[in-house]
């Protein structure tokens, strides 16, 4: 699996950052999210280093289709049956972290258009 060094997201997949890390999967880690905009925030991270989500997709569609089936976990374990993923791609988009990741977030009403 392909990792950047000087990436956040792998050095907490690594285990070389710690992190509050709620799940674990053959290709994702869900972790909770150090500035929750909601009582689940939970960041889903697949351990393949890609920069955003798209890249993801071209690189490995399984790796996209974990990342929602670990959601799905998350929130189901928290106790929610709604919730919103939100997919940040640039900095434009207030995209942080270069790593390919998914904020899982409920637990408060979301309102749309998203802010």
């Amino acid at each position: 699996m392909s990792a950047d060094p000087d990436c956040l997201f792998c050095k907490i997949v690594a285990g070389d950052v710690p992190a509050d890390v709620v799940h674990t999967s053959e290709r994702t880690v869900a972790f909770r999210d150090i500035n929750p905009q909601a009582p689940l925030h939970v960041l889903v991270v697949p351990r393949h280093h890609e920069p955003n989500a798209a890249a993801t997709a071209s690189a490995d569609p399984l790796d996209l289709a974990e990342i929602a089936i670990t959601a799905r976990a998350v929130a189901a374990a928290e106790g929610y049956d709604d919730y919103r993923l939100v997919f940040n791609t640039g900095a434009g988009a207030q995209q942080t972290v270069f790593h390919t990741h998914c904020h899982v977030i409920a637990g408060r009403d979301l309102t749309w258009p998203p802010g």
